[in-house]
């Protein structure tokens, strides 16, 4: 049984939403993937969002571009958390698809990561489990330390050769 919904309205979303469906994988966490359009659908998308819950979904991960209605519907109907990830589009950058989901009416809140933000989408559905599952909270916290041992060797490696040296390396 699924514990991540991730939802997006078009395939050409799919390697953004792939980040988030790969930091699940990374902690364990099982997710239900699905191509589905709130606009060119819309009875297939109700019954998607209004049945979620009782399929065993905990966190919906929806990814929107343009008009970007797809996480705001989502938590209109799905009665826990909805993450939003904002598109990249070619018209305005993503900023057309990051207003429409953080605009939400009071009472209808969509968590908003960044645009093309898919691994910490994935990140912030895992922290949201985490709260009532110790054994995911352990992995989480070894994950931000992980984090910070990779900054720190960073660090270590480009006052050791210097930074004209350490960019030719990346």
């Amino acid at each position: 049984m699924a514990q991540v919904g991730i939802v997006m309205g078009s395939d050409s979303d799919l390697p953004i939403m792939a980040k988030a469906a790969d930091i699940l994988d990374k902690f364990g966490i099982t997710y239900e993937m699905n191509v589905i359009s709130a606009h060119r659908e819309p009875d297939e998308f109700f019954e998607y969002a209004k049945s979620a819950e009782d399929k065993g979904i905990k966190v919906i991960i929806a990814g929107a571009g343009k008009a970007a209605h797809l996480p705001g519907m989502c938590a209109a109907l799905f009665p826990m958390p909805v993450i939003g990830i904002p598109m990249k589009t070619s018209d305005l950058g993503g900023l057309d698809s990051l207003y429409s989901i953080v605009q939400m009416p009071t009472g209808i809140p969509v968590a908003t990561v960044a645009i093309n933000g898919g691994a910490n989408a994935g990140i912030l559905a895992a922290k949201i489990l985490a709260v009532s599952d110790p054994e995911l909270l352990s992995k989480l916290k070894a994950y931000l330390k992980d984090l910070k041992e990779q900054v720190k060797e960073k660090d270590k490696k480009l006052n050791e050769i210097g930074y004209k040296e350490y960019l030719k390396e990346q």
